[in-house]
């Protein structure tokens, strides 16, 4: 059960997810490696026809032989919050004239709402990792070359398996991470570019202690 207990000794939160900066879009870890972030559109495999799959299996296939590095492969399921979305819709309800609009409007409010009540609303995001390690010091327009080479191998692959593709920006990085780590700050604050910056220079100036 010891494993269980909490740990009496108090670390930063930098320290325990061991995150050392973002920068131009890829995130920095200790001991000179790298990530950059892909976010891609899901692929309903189940509704495809047998001929249709077995092209989705060859055609991934081959682009896992084609990249020629460990890919890291995340999905996130996370619940919706429906605050904001029940908030418009009151906001319209309340706007419109229209005696049959406001009927109609008035329903779907009372469904949306009885509907969550019971059930949560779910999203799913995936995400593939691109990673990238340096044995020694390295420069890093050097690093930014080598890993832009891999994410375009990656979305090339994943246009072939008809799925779209687009890298996560610095201020996404860190909030995919802000979400993970702090769920409810999150929805009560979002990330903002001003909090991108103060977060970088919090980190920049963590790494000249």
């Amino acid at each position: 059960m010891s494993v269980l207990r909490k740990s009496k000794n108090k670390a930063d939160s930098r320290t325990q997810i061991a995150i050392k900066g973002v920068r131009d879009n890829i995130l920095l870890l200790p001991h000179g490696q790298y990530r950059a972030i892909i976010e891609v559109t899901p692929l309903n495999f189940e509704l495809r026809s047998e001929e249709e799959q077995d092209t989705i299996i060859d055609t991934y296939e081959s682009f896992l032989n084609s990249v020629g590095s460990n890919l890291q492969i995340l999905i996130r399921t996370r619940e919706i919050d429906m605050d904001k979305y029940l908030e418009d819709l009151r906001s319209r309800l309340d706007n419109e004239a229209e005696p049959i609009y406001r009927t109609q409007l008035n329903y779907y409010n009372e469904f949306i709402s009885s509907l969550i009540q019971t059930n949560k609303i779910l999203t799913r995001h995936f995400y593939i990792i691109v990673p990238y390690v340096s044995a020694t010091k390295t420069d890093f327009e050097l690093v930014k070359e080598q890993l832009n080479l891999t994410l375009d191998i990656v979305s090339k692959g994943m246009t072939r398996l008809g799925m779209h593709s687009r890298v996560l920006s610095s201020l996404e990085i860190l909030d995919l991470f802000y979400s993970f780590y702090s769920p409810t700050q999150a929805k009560l604050q979002p990330l903002t570019e001003h909090a991108l910056q103060l977060i970088h220079t919090a980190l920049t100036k963590g790494e000249r202690l």
